[in-house]
């Protein structure tokens, strides 16, 4: 059973992420400008107008006025002095003290240069293994170090957002190439000239996933992302249930940095969906087992942290979505590891009677 650090740790990741949170709201909207609402298809958004040096104004995208974080700095802004090297002591006692694992270097500096791009700004979520290394924080559990292993990155947006934001990145593979110059972009399967990834030279990946618009022309091409810095997404079954509703955290690294991760209970029933899915090759053999376990992994741990009835109901709503997918649950749920089993399949069986 997965046991919760102690409230003391758990504490300062809560200060920690939301010292994090403050310092980049300072380094994107200093005091020289000012929040305008701008209301979308009947939705209100918060941009940011600030003067350009030329005479004119810069506009930004910031966010949904109805995100209660960003209306509560809104509401209270004014320039907030750094407090970095603070930061970088809390990061560092809660890897050495509460046994959370950091992530390694270059994911880190990989996530750290998106996200001081805008990249969550822009409503990019990170998804992937490295999301699931920030539930070790967000949750406040230790997670064993083989489960969070990886030599990717992989971020998604929804489709829609990254042209309703009116706003992008800088040049993405510039971007990446500030980190590691060997960064190419990897050629689409397809043979469209765009390319949602890339890769070093060392093999590290950095992917752009996105939610599947379900029209046959668009399932096997990369999606155009305006919001992207002329990089493209690959369109994903399931993925608009992954990133529904996503959530604030922390990926220790340096000072920390604050990032966009999905639910966890989404996450754990879409590695579930994932896992039912994957060929039987070598290759989606290894994959399968890696979902298997970090889906075990949170169905453990979900209950213990307070969040069962959240994950009884993501697996509902998954169950509910037709056969495809009760199919997929049902079959991951059959050949999950036997130390999560009786947990995994306890829950599945409630919704299968």
């Amino acid at each position: 059973m997965i046991k919760q650090i102690d409230l003391m740790f758990r504490t300062m990741v809560a200060e920690l992420q939301q010292r994090a949170f403050d310092d980049d709201w300072a380094d994107d909207f200093p005091p020289s400008g000012r929040f305008v609402p701008v209301t979308v298809d009947g939705r209100r958004y918060w941009y940011f107008d600030q003067p350009d040096g030329e005479g004119g104004q810069k506009r930004r995208y910031v966010g949904p006025a109805d995100d209660p974080l960003i209306a509560e700095r809104v509401e209270t802004f004014k320039g907030e002095k750094s407090d970095y090297k603070a930061r970088r002591k809390f990061v560092s006692t809660l890897t050495r003290e509460a046994g959370l694992i950091a992530a390694d270097r270059f994911t880190g500096d990989v996530i750290q240069g998106l996200a001081k791009a805008g990249l969550f700004r822009l409503r990019g979520i990170l998804v992937g293994t490295v999301a699931f290394q920030c539930y070790s924080a967000y949750l406040g559990i230790r997670l064993p170090s083989a489960a969070i292993l990886t030599g990717d990155a992989d971020l998604a947006q929804d489709f829609a957002i990254s042209a309703e934001v009116a706003d992008s990145l800088p040049p993405t593979l510039d971007l990446l190439k500030q980190i590691d110059p060997t960064f190419r972009p990897v050629p689409h399967i397809s043979g469209s000239p765009r390319s949602h990834a890339f890769r070093n030279q060392t093999g590290y990946r950095v992917e752009f996933l996105t939610t599947n618009r379900g029209a046959e022309e668009y399932s096997d091409t990369p999606a155009n992302m305006s919001a992207l810095g002329g990089a493209s997404a690959e369109p994903l079954r399931f993925m608009d249930f992954l990133i529904r509703d996503p959530v604030r955290s922390i990926l220790l690294h340096g000072a920390g940095i604050s990032v966009v991760i999905p639910d966890p209970c989404r996450y754990a029933v879409h590695k579930l969906i994932i896992a039912g899915r994957r060929q039987n090759d070598a290759g989606g053999q290894a994959k399968r087992d890696k979902d298997l376990r970090q889906a075990g992994m949170l169905f453990d741990a979900l209950p213990v942290t307070g969040h069962g009835p959240s994950l009884a109901d993501a697996l509902e709503e998954a169950w509910d979505r037709g056969p495809a997918w009760k199919l997929a649950i049902a079959e991951a749920a059959e050949i999950m590891h036997k130390e999560y089993w009786d947990t995994v399949n306890r829950m599945v069986g409630v919704l299968d009677r």
